[in-house]
This record gives structure tokens, sequence and C-alpha cells, in this order.
């Protein structure tokens, strides 16, 4: 990997744990995205797919993964911190620990959720991408993309809107709202994808990274 690349690959990481850790923080709100109710990080978390995908494709399979553990340990150290701030005794003059517990309050179980759906979704979409890769001979960047994606979202829905919500809020359309979103942004994305993927080849006759 040379220097470029390298500047390249810490960026996507960068972002990569940056929108798990913003998708984690404020996915307690619920939002209207164009008559479907999701959490509000799902635009957040939907980018990590397809930041994945660019790494699986250009860098193989050994990179994704290891950047969906490391992506593990900054949720993990995420929940830890936000748990310390809400439980640390705040200043007398300082008056928003009620605001502040509101929003922050439903942050670990929100965390723990992350933490299960991730580690489920995130494996499934880099080995779900390999064996597209194989299938295919390398070929059809799109249907790996989408594919995956598509498979990997559902399951990551399911998992985080039962874990985090269930009890609080009606899971089921959330859960329908949240995958139907993130595959409307991933089939967004799938330009992204290539464009990331062909700028980091340039005019190298690198393979895609497939990788048993």
């Amino acid at each position: 990997m040379n220097d470029r690349e390298q500047r390249i690959y810490t960026l996507l990481v960068s972002l990569f744990i940056g929108g798990l850790v913003v998708a984690a923080v404020v996915s307690g709100k619920i939002v209207n995205f164009f008559g479907l109710y999701v959490p509000a990080g799902v635009l957040a978390y939907s980018i990590t797919f397809a930041i994945s995908d660019i790494i699986s494709e250009v860098w193989g399979k050994e990179r994704a993964s290891e950047i969906v553990r490391c992506g593990f340990i900054a949720l993990g150290a995420s929940m830890l911190l936000s748990s310390l701030a809400l439980a640390w005794p705040a200043a007398p003059f300082w008056n928003g620990q009620d605001a502040f517990a509101q929003v922050f309050g439903i942050t670990p179980r929100i965390v723990v959720a992350s933490l299960i759906a991730y580690a489920v979704s995130q494996t499934h979409d880099v080995w779900l991408f390999h064996l597209l890769s194989r299938m295919t001979g390398g070929k059809h960047l799109w249907l790996r993309n989408n594919v995956s994606t598509a498979v990997s979202q559902l399951l990551d829905s399911t998992i985080f809107v039962s874990v985090a919500f269930y009890g609080i809020m009606p899971v089921a359309p959330i859960i329908l709202g949240q995958w139907l979103a993130k595959m409307a942004i991933a089939l967004l994305d799938t330009p992204v994808v290539y464009l990331g993927v062909g700028l980091l080849r340039g005019r190298e006759s690198r393979k895609p990274g497939i990788v048993a």
C-alpha cells in the first residue's frame, strides 16, 4: 500500500468508525424519512456498509474484517464512556442533567443493540460480499454491493430495533421502515462505491480482493 492509498484507507476507516459512533448516539430519536419512521442514525450507519464494500473490493476480505473488529471495539468504548458521563456527578451550577439523561439515558441500551446487530450484520456483509465475488469471478460489483447490503441490513435492522426499542416503541413498523430506508440509501450509494473503487485503482491493473 503506497502513501496515497494509506491516507485514503485511514480516512475511510475514520469515517467508518465515526459513522458507527454517531449512529449509536443519535438513534434514540425516531425521525420521519419520507413517510417511514426510522432511528435518526440510519444515514450514518448506512454509510458504513458502502465503506466496508469499498475496502473489501480494493484491499480484500482481511482488511474489511479488520475494520469490523475495530468498529466493534469503538462501539464498546462509546458505551462505557457515555455511561460514565451519565453517572458522573454534575457541577452544582449545571442544570442540564435531566435533559442530558433524557438524551443519553437510552444510549447504553442502543449501543448494546448496536454491538449485537453490528457484529452479526457487518460480519455477514463481508462474508456474503466475498462469496458473491467468488461466484461472479470478481464481476458485477453493483450486484455484490446491493445483495450483500440488502441481506445484512435486514439482519441489522431486525436485531437492532428489537433489542433497542422492544417494550418502548412498536418494533415491527420501525424494523420495516429502517430496512426500506437503508435500502433506498444503499441504491443511491452504489455509484459512490464504483467511484471510490475506480479512484483507488486508478490505472493499475489491480484485481478485486477475492480472498477465501
